[in-house]
Protein backbone atom coordinates (compact mmCIF):
# COMPACT_ATOMS: atom_id res chain seq x y z
CA UNK A 1 0.00 0.00 0.00
CA UNK A 2 0.90 3.43 -1.06
CA UNK A 3 0.52 5.91 1.83
CA UNK A 4 1.39 9.27 -0.34
CA UNK A 5 0.46 9.91 -4.08
CA UNK A 6 3.56 10.12 -6.64
CA UNK A 7 3.87 13.81 -7.82
CA UNK A 8 3.21 14.48 -11.26
CA UNK A 9 5.63 16.93 -12.87
CA UNK A 10 3.96 16.41 -16.15
CA UNK A 11 0.52 14.48 -17.62
CA UNK A 12 -0.91 14.78 -21.55
CA UNK A 13 -3.29 12.39 -23.04
CA UNK A 14 -0.29 10.36 -24.18
CA UNK A 15 2.33 10.16 -21.49
CA UNK A 16 3.21 10.63 -18.06
CA UNK A 17 6.42 11.96 -15.70
CA UNK A 18 6.32 11.43 -11.94
CA UNK A 19 8.80 12.62 -9.57
CA UNK A 20 9.74 9.10 -8.20
CA UNK A 21 11.32 8.81 -4.67
CA UNK A 22 14.38 7.07 -3.23
CA UNK A 23 13.60 3.09 -2.15
CA UNK A 24 10.61 3.02 -4.66
CA UNK A 25 11.24 0.49 -7.39
CA UNK A 26 10.68 2.19 -11.13
CA UNK A 27 8.72 -1.09 -12.02
CA UNK A 28 7.93 -4.46 -10.58
CA UNK A 29 10.43 -6.76 -10.48
CA UNK A 30 11.21 -10.23 -10.07
CA UNK A 31 12.97 -10.97 -6.51
CA UNK A 32 13.03 -7.68 -5.07
CA UNK A 33 10.36 -6.40 -2.38
CA UNK A 34 8.77 -3.23 -1.65
CA UNK A 35 6.58 -1.26 -4.04
CA UNK A 36 7.03 -0.05 -7.42
CA UNK A 37 5.95 3.58 -9.41
CA UNK A 38 3.84 1.19 -11.64
CA UNK A 39 1.89 0.17 -8.73
CA UNK A 40 1.82 3.03 -6.89
CA UNK A 41 0.20 4.64 -9.81
CA UNK A 42 -2.07 2.66 -10.27
CA UNK A 43 -3.49 3.11 -6.68
CA UNK A 44 -3.84 6.44 -7.82
CA UNK A 45 -6.45 5.37 -10.65
CA UNK A 46 -4.05 5.87 -13.62
CA UNK A 47 -2.16 2.92 -15.86
CA UNK A 48 1.47 3.63 -17.27
CA UNK A 49 3.49 1.72 -19.14
CA UNK A 50 6.79 1.70 -18.79
CA UNK A 51 9.85 2.93 -20.99
CA UNK A 52 12.49 4.51 -18.30
CA UNK A 53 13.92 3.11 -15.13
CA UNK A 54 15.79 4.74 -12.40
CA UNK A 55 18.27 2.67 -10.08
CA UNK A 56 16.07 2.06 -6.40
CA UNK A 57 18.14 4.59 -4.72
CA UNK A 58 17.65 6.63 -7.05
CA UNK A 59 15.32 9.68 -7.25
CA UNK A 60 13.86 12.20 -9.83
CA UNK A 61 12.12 12.07 -12.77
CA UNK A 62 10.44 9.16 -14.21
CA UNK A 63 8.81 8.97 -17.81
CA UNK A 64 5.79 6.66 -18.48
CA UNK A 65 4.03 6.26 -21.62
CA UNK A 66 -0.05 5.98 -21.42
CA UNK A 67 -1.04 4.03 -24.74
CA UNK A 68 1.19 1.41 -26.68
CA UNK A 69 1.31 3.60 -29.75
CA UNK A 70 3.46 5.98 -27.55
CA UNK A 71 5.37 3.79 -25.76
CA UNK A 72 6.91 2.57 -28.76
CA UNK A 73 7.64 5.57 -29.70
CA UNK A 74 9.33 6.99 -26.76
CA UNK A 75 11.39 3.52 -27.04
CA UNK A 76 12.53 4.45 -29.94
CA UNK A 77 13.54 7.81 -28.67
CA UNK A 78 15.53 6.00 -25.80
CA UNK A 79 17.05 3.98 -28.48
CA UNK A 80 17.86 7.30 -30.76
CA UNK A 81 19.72 8.82 -27.71
CA UNK A 82 17.01 12.16 -28.76
CA UNK A 83 15.54 12.32 -25.03
CA UNK A 84 18.07 14.06 -22.65
CA UNK A 85 18.78 13.02 -19.29
CA UNK A 86 20.94 15.26 -16.51
CA UNK A 87 21.27 13.81 -13.17
CA UNK A 88 22.15 15.93 -9.50
CA UNK A 89 25.04 13.81 -8.12
CA UNK A 90 27.56 14.58 -5.07
CA UNK A 91 30.96 12.49 -5.48
CA UNK A 92 34.03 12.58 -3.06
CA UNK A 93 36.71 14.44 -3.80
CA UNK A 94 38.00 16.95 -6.28
CA UNK A 95 36.78 15.83 -9.63
CA UNK A 96 39.11 17.10 -12.06
CA UNK A 97 39.35 17.95 -14.72
CA UNK A 98 36.04 19.77 -13.39
CA UNK A 99 34.44 18.99 -17.03
CA UNK A 100 34.68 16.43 -19.04
CA UNK A 101 33.56 12.96 -19.82
CA UNK A 102 33.76 9.41 -18.74
CA UNK A 103 34.14 6.51 -22.11
CA UNK A 104 34.91 3.19 -19.88
CA UNK A 105 32.95 0.24 -21.18
CA UNK A 106 30.69 -1.11 -18.72
CA UNK A 107 30.47 -4.95 -18.31
CA UNK A 108 27.31 -5.61 -16.61
CA UNK A 109 26.23 -9.12 -14.10
CA UNK A 110 23.28 -9.51 -12.94
CA UNK A 111 23.13 -7.38 -10.10
CA UNK A 112 26.53 -5.61 -10.18
CA UNK A 113 28.45 -3.88 -13.39
CA UNK A 114 32.16 -3.42 -13.36
CA UNK A 115 33.94 -1.05 -15.81
CA UNK A 116 36.05 -3.78 -18.61
CA UNK A 117 37.25 -3.87 -21.89
CA UNK A 118 35.10 -6.37 -22.93
CA UNK A 119 32.24 -4.01 -21.53
CA UNK A 120 29.25 -2.22 -23.88
CA UNK A 121 30.63 1.22 -24.90
CA UNK A 122 29.61 4.02 -22.17
CA UNK A 123 29.46 7.90 -22.46
CA UNK A 124 28.93 9.73 -19.21
CA UNK A 125 29.47 13.46 -19.67
CA UNK A 126 29.74 15.85 -16.37
CA UNK A 127 29.97 19.17 -15.36
CA UNK A 128 31.27 20.66 -11.70
CA UNK A 129 28.66 23.21 -10.20
CA UNK A 130 30.40 23.73 -7.51
CA UNK A 131 34.03 22.41 -5.73
CA UNK A 132 32.88 22.10 -1.74
CA UNK A 133 35.51 21.18 1.07
CA UNK A 134 35.87 17.17 0.27
CA UNK A 135 33.34 17.19 -2.37
CA UNK A 136 32.33 17.85 -5.53
CA UNK A 137 28.62 18.86 -7.06
CA UNK A 138 28.24 17.83 -10.36
CA UNK A 139 25.83 17.73 -13.22
CA UNK A 140 25.62 15.04 -15.04
CA UNK A 141 24.64 13.94 -18.70
CA UNK A 142 23.85 10.34 -19.02
CA UNK A 143 23.97 9.61 -22.93
CA UNK A 144 24.27 5.75 -22.52
CA UNK A 145 21.68 4.02 -20.01
CA UNK A 146 23.34 1.21 -18.92
CA UNK A 147 23.16 -0.26 -15.33
CA UNK A 148 24.35 1.71 -12.57
CA UNK A 149 26.55 3.71 -15.11
CA UNK A 150 26.89 6.67 -13.22
CA UNK A 151 27.60 5.23 -9.96
CA UNK A 152 30.32 2.91 -11.77
CA UNK A 153 32.11 5.46 -13.57
CA UNK A 154 31.79 7.75 -10.71
CA UNK A 155 33.72 4.86 -8.48
CA UNK A 156 36.09 3.46 -11.13
CA UNK A 157 38.12 7.18 -11.16
CA UNK A 158 38.24 7.45 -7.46
CA UNK A 159 35.35 9.72 -6.89
CA UNK A 160 32.22 7.55 -5.90
CA UNK A 161 28.91 9.31 -5.06
CA UNK A 162 28.49 10.07 -1.40
CA UNK A 163 26.42 7.62 0.03
CA UNK A 164 27.37 4.96 -2.13
CA UNK A 165 27.91 1.53 -0.60
CA UNK A 166 27.67 -0.81 -3.81
CA UNK A 167 30.62 0.15 -5.49
CA UNK A 168 33.01 1.73 -2.97
CA UNK A 169 33.35 0.84 0.76
CA UNK A 170 32.46 3.60 3.07
CA UNK A 171 35.72 2.99 5.71
CA UNK A 172 37.65 4.00 2.16
CA UNK A 173 35.81 7.52 2.08
CA UNK A 174 37.14 10.80 2.96
CA UNK A 175 34.01 12.45 3.38
CA UNK A 176 33.08 12.58 7.39
CA UNK A 177 29.54 12.95 6.62
CA UNK A 178 27.45 10.11 5.47
CA UNK A 179 24.04 9.69 3.74
CA UNK A 180 21.53 7.41 3.70
CA UNK A 181 21.21 6.16 0.40
CA UNK A 182 23.26 7.47 -2.85
CA UNK A 183 23.50 11.20 -3.90
CA UNK A 184 22.16 10.79 -6.98
CA UNK A 185 18.84 12.54 -8.86
CA UNK A 186 17.20 12.39 -12.18
CA UNK A 187 16.94 16.27 -12.17
CA UNK A 188 16.20 17.08 -15.66
CA UNK A 189 14.60 15.23 -18.78
CA UNK A 190 13.81 16.91 -22.14
CA UNK A 191 12.75 15.63 -25.58
CA UNK A 192 10.08 16.09 -28.48
CA UNK A 193 7.07 14.99 -27.61
CA UNK A 194 6.20 12.04 -29.94
CA UNK A 195 2.61 13.13 -30.59
CA UNK A 196 2.00 16.55 -30.41
CA UNK A 197 6.08 17.59 -31.08
CA UNK A 198 5.97 20.01 -28.67
CA UNK A 199 9.14 20.17 -26.67
CA UNK A 200 9.05 19.04 -23.18
CA UNK A 201 11.74 20.05 -20.56
CA UNK A 202 10.83 19.07 -17.06
CA UNK A 203 12.89 19.41 -13.78
CA UNK A 204 12.56 17.16 -10.91
CA UNK A 205 13.22 19.34 -7.37
CA UNK A 206 15.80 18.43 -5.21
CA UNK A 207 14.45 16.34 -2.59
CA UNK A 208 14.74 17.44 1.10
CA UNK A 209 17.37 14.72 2.05
CA UNK A 210 19.80 15.78 -0.89
CA UNK A 211 19.36 19.16 0.13
CA UNK A 212 20.02 18.68 3.39
CA UNK A 213 23.19 16.75 2.37
CA UNK A 214 24.52 19.45 0.28
CA UNK A 215 24.10 22.29 2.66
CA UNK A 216 26.29 19.74 5.04
CA UNK A 217 28.49 19.22 2.88
CA UNK A 218 29.20 22.84 1.63
CA UNK A 219 29.53 23.37 5.52
CA UNK A 220 31.61 20.74 6.46
CA UNK A 221 35.32 21.39 7.48
CA UNK A 222 37.12 18.73 6.78
CA UNK A 223 39.46 19.23 3.89
CA UNK A 224 40.93 16.39 1.90
CA UNK A 225 44.55 15.93 2.34
CA UNK A 226 47.04 18.43 1.03
CA UNK A 227 43.59 20.25 -0.21
CA UNK A 228 43.25 24.32 -0.21
CA UNK A 229 39.88 26.07 1.30
CA UNK A 230 38.15 25.92 -2.52
CA UNK A 231 36.03 28.84 -3.15
CA UNK A 232 32.16 28.47 -3.07
CA UNK A 233 32.01 27.89 -6.40
CA UNK A 234 33.88 27.01 -10.20
CA UNK A 235 30.86 28.82 -11.99
CA UNK A 236 29.33 32.21 -11.55
CA UNK A 237 26.43 32.87 -9.00
CA UNK A 238 23.61 32.12 -12.23
CA UNK A 239 24.90 28.88 -13.13
CA UNK A 240 25.36 27.27 -9.42
CA UNK A 241 22.32 24.55 -8.48
CA UNK A 242 19.57 25.72 -6.62
CA UNK A 243 16.38 24.18 -5.58
CA UNK A 244 14.64 23.58 -9.19
CA UNK A 245 11.45 25.66 -9.82
CA UNK A 246 8.36 23.97 -10.17
CA UNK A 247 7.71 22.00 -13.36
CA UNK A 248 7.42 23.99 -16.53
CA UNK A 249 6.24 22.57 -20.06
CA UNK A 250 8.08 24.40 -23.25
CA UNK A 251 6.14 24.45 -26.16
CA UNK A 252 8.09 25.59 -29.37
CA UNK A 253 11.05 14.98 -23.67
CA UNK A 254 15.32 7.81 -16.17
Amino acid sequence: MVSTALPILHRDAHLLIVDKPAGMLSVPTAGLAGTDAVRALRAQGIEVLPVHRLDRETSGALLFALDAPTQAALEDLFRERAISKFYWALASGRVRPATGAWTFPILERGALARVHPSGKPCHTRYRTLAALPNTSELEIELLTGRYNQIRVHAAHVGHALVGERKYARGKDSAVAFRSRRVALHAWRLAFEHPRSHARIEIEAPLPADLVELRERARASRDRLPGASAPPTSDLPLSKRVRPAPPQRRKSNEA
